[in-house]
């Protein structure tokens, strides 16, 4: 990947006019070794330094726990076109409360997909595995703006159901679990997320670890869109307080950023009178264990021993299920 990289840089200097590219930073490698994300430091250009994202789909290709296969390759193949499109295609219909990376241009070189962002690490330096209180309700809030940007959007070219972790793309995990009243039950949880009567779009991996914060935890931008598409907003929702919180936490905070989600997404829907607002809020309050328990479904057969899965998130399994009776 470092040497196709650098076959890259002098064309990427010249769409960005800059006189020279300084420094070639490596960020971090993509999951399952499907390419790489740098920092460009430029001279002359517009912007002082910019992020490539440049995946390879030829390389060999392993998976950290053992999922390595021709569906697996496919759906991250698929994912990457779809974060190209949501760049192109609907990021721009978000405000700048709602921030997310600029796409300075995407190209297609044989087997690399590259992708050219802005780099947000001036506004936004502060990258998190876990946040406080405060810092979860700036996500909630962009969640919830992010949501109210794209109801009743049709997310074309992008998935029709957004989350990596959905039931039509993970048939193996499904089968791995060991039988339960929640395996038996994935089909109809899946069928009653899919079939609400309101939906947006979905950013479909919205953990902590893909939001950027200011300085002062008080602004947020998210990245990393391969799993973004439609869906009910509670799947984000749930999702991200999985990610950043212990079973603990998740006891204590949960109630209070739940009601700044439905609060911040009803002041965000200025072109919904307050009968749909209402009706709205009270579907996806009622989905919102489901979210959780469509998740739970995902990792008890991808990793059943996860750390997520501790007695606050399967309590939500239970819940679910006798939703759905």
């Amino acid at each position: 990947m470092e040497n196709n990289l650098n076959l890259y840089l002098e064309e990427i200097k010249s769409k960005l006019g800059a006189t020279s590219v300084d420094d070639v930073e490596k960020l971090q490698a993509l999951w399952s070794n499907y390419g790489g994300i740098y920092r460009l430091h430029l001279s002359g250009a517009k912007w002082s330094s910019v992020i490539l994202k440049c995946i390879d789909f030829q390389s060999s290709k392993t998976h950290p726990r053992g999922w390595a296969t021709n569906r697996s390759h496919q759906r991250k193949i698929e994912s990457y076109k779809i974060e190209t499109h949501f760049y192109k295609q609907f990021a721009a219909t978000l405000s700048s409360k709602t921030k997310v990376p600029t796409l300075l241009f995407a190209e297609k070189k044989q087997q690399n997909q590259l992708l050219v962002l802005e780099d947000l690490s001036v506004e936004f330096p502060a990258l998190k595995q876990c946040c406080t209180l405060g810092e979860a309700k700036v996500v909630v809030e962009w969640l919830a703006r992010f949501h109210a940007t794209f109801l009743g959007f049709t997310p074309n070219g992008l998935w029709p159901v957004g989350s990596y972790w959905h039931l039509a793309t993970r048939p193996d995990e499904w089968k791995a679990m060991q039988d339960s009243p929640l395996k038996t039950h994935a089909q109809n949880i899946d069928e009653a997320l899919n079939s609400a009567t309101f939906k947006t779009i979905i950013h479909g991996d919205a953990k902590v670890a893909n939001f950027c914060f200011s300085e002062n935890g008080m602004h947020v931008a998210a990245v990393d869109f391969q799993y973004v598409g439609g869906g009910v907003g509670v799947k984000d929702l749930a999702y991200f307080l999985g990610s950043c919180f212990t079973e603990e936490e998740c006891a204590l905070y949960e109630k209070e950023l739940v009601t700044i989600y439905f609060s911040t997404l009803k002041q965000a829907l200025t072109d919904y009178n307050s009968t749909q607002k209402t009706a709205l809020e009270a579907e996806w309050r009622t989905l919102y264990p489901l979210a959780w328990a469509d998740f739970n479904r995902f990792l008890l057969g991808w990793l059943p021993g996860h750390h997520k899965l501790h007695a606050f998130a399967l309590a939500k399994n239970q819940e679910a299920i006798k939703l759905i009776h």
